[in-house]
């Protein structure tokens, strides 16, 4: 490390690991395509975001990903999705991206701990498994489908408190 940059804390996988694999990924994928093995369309991105215990969430999404030998394209795509927990209104909202995809050929199914969408369009196929942090009644579920977006809002089984418990001071 250069003596003018300051140290950084490191954890078991710095923040800036993910960049370069990325950097390298895209590297290789580009050395593909240069060499005629696949051609596109392509579709990568990344989501990132701090969690509730103030460690780095990163997702990928798209679809490629790392092989031995380059990347290699997937014909179903990782759709792009967030959860959100709302203390205010007592949900956990799942929203997933599908662009192009048709209500009718899409599968959602629930259980308390995670989400699995799989949807068909005209010329994509889309699954993802979706972890969740809090356990939710999947019996609870309602969901709406409009311009390519899925939203699935549940009830959690334990309600969310946005408030702490009042301690006494002796």
């Amino acid at each position: 490390m250069p003596r003018d940059e300051p140290e950084r804390r490191r954890g078991p996988k710095d923040f800036w690991d993910y960049f370069k694999e990325i950097d390298k990924m895209f590297d290789k994928l580009f050395e593909s395509i240069e060499e005629g093995e696949f051609q596109g369309p392509f579709y990568y991105g990344i989501s990132w975001s701090i969690g509730e215990n103030g460690r780095p969430i990163i997702r990928e999404f798209g679809n490629i990903e790392p092989a031995a030998k380059g990347v290699k394209r997937s014909e179903v795509v990782k759709p792009f999705y967030d959860v959100m927990v709302d203390p205010n209104t007592n949900k956990v909202n799942v929203i997933i991206e599908l662009p192009g995809a048709q209500k009718e050929k899409i599968d959602l199914e629930a259980t308390e701990r995670s989400v699995h969408v799989y949807a068909e369009g005209i010329n994509k196929k889309y699954e993802a498994d979706i972890p969740l942090d809090v356990e939710i009644n999947p019996d609870s579920a309602k969901a709406t489908f409009v311009n390519g977006i899925l939203q699935v809002s549940f009830e959690p089984k334990t309600p969310i408190s946005q408030k702490g418990k009042k301690i006494n001071i002796e």
